[in-house]
């Protein structure tokens, strides 16, 4: 099982705040800056072409039913927690069980035979700054053994920095690890815009600029600390994998999930395929 309240943890604030003040943090905000100066003149045409977006495509509900559940079969082994955006709240598909959660515990389960319970925190719009104001503090008490953060969509499409992405993703880190008990983090990927088919040039290619720095962003913070891992691996999808040309689908969200604990049972300590 994933380390209990017993076990000293790895994920230490030395190591958050050694990362914090990486190097490579002052090379990729001074090609935000770039990147907002070259933005500046098309601001207004970018602004119109983002509202049409949305009206366009419009907002699909949250996921129905309970955000809570079992995948497996027997007492639960492990306690798992998804905390963050409108992919946790499991918009583009009937229910959480479909959604991004359910089917990542669901997959937890068939790969290393243990039974997860599972908690699905989520909103839609949410920030890592909202998440932390308003998220956080509705985190469950009993303690986790795993905890999926899946952010940065938003953070993107509000153009937030990769200094103020990098102090607020760490925060976070740093709170759920003392809210949850000694956890195992894992991080989805940022929300690779690239492949938004509902997005228009150039808005997509400007908004998958920045999200690509702040995936590289989020991989320098994670390299060197233990028991947190990020999502790097992920591949380009196709339309199928889209439930509006934003959000993932049914079969998107099983996909993505497949490959995200594929990724993470090859980087965790306690976590391996094939256990009983």
């Amino acid at each position: 099982m994933v380390p209990d309240a017993g076990l000293p943890c790895a994920l230490t604030l030395s190591h958050l705040e050694s990362r914090e003040n990486g190097m490579k943090l002052d090379s990729l905000q001074r090609r935000y800056l770039l990147f907002g100066t070259v933005l500046l003149p098309t601001a207004p045409f970018l602004y119109i072409q983002g509202r049409y977006t949305k009206l366009k495509v419009g907002r699909l509900p949250d996921a129905s039913g309970s955000n809570t559940g079992v995948a497996g079969k027997g007492p639960s082994d492990l306690r798992f927690l998804a905390i963050g955006e409108s992919t946790v709240a499991g918009v583009g598909a009937e229910n959480h069980e479909e959604a991004l959660t359910g089917r990542f515990a669901s997959h937890l389960s068939d790969k290393t035979g243990k039974t997860v319970e599972w908690h699905a925190l989520g909103k839609s719009g949410i920030t890592v700054a909202g998440t932390l104001n308003e998220l956080v503090p509705q985190i469950p008490e009993g303690g986790f053994d795993l905890v999926l953060i899946a952010l940065g969509g938003n953070d993107v499409f509000s153009v937030k920095s990769p200094k103020h992405w990098r102090a607020k993703i760490t925060e976070l880190i740093r709170t759920v690890k003392s809210d949850t008990g000694c956890s195992e983090i894992f991080l989805s990927n940022i929300p690779m815009v690239r492949d938004f088919i509902a997005l228009p040039d150039p808005l997509r290619y400007l908004l998958s600029r920045l999200a690509k720095l702040q995936h590289f962003n989020t991989i320098e913070l994670t390299s060197e600390l233990q028991d947190v891992h990020y999502f790097e691996e992920v591949d380009r999808v196709d339309d199928e994998f889209f439930s509006d040309g934003i959000h993932p689908s049914a079969s998107g969200y099983d996909s993505w999930s497949e490959a995200m604990v594929r990724s993470l049972l090859s980087k965790s300590r306690y976590l391996q395929e094939g256990e009983s």
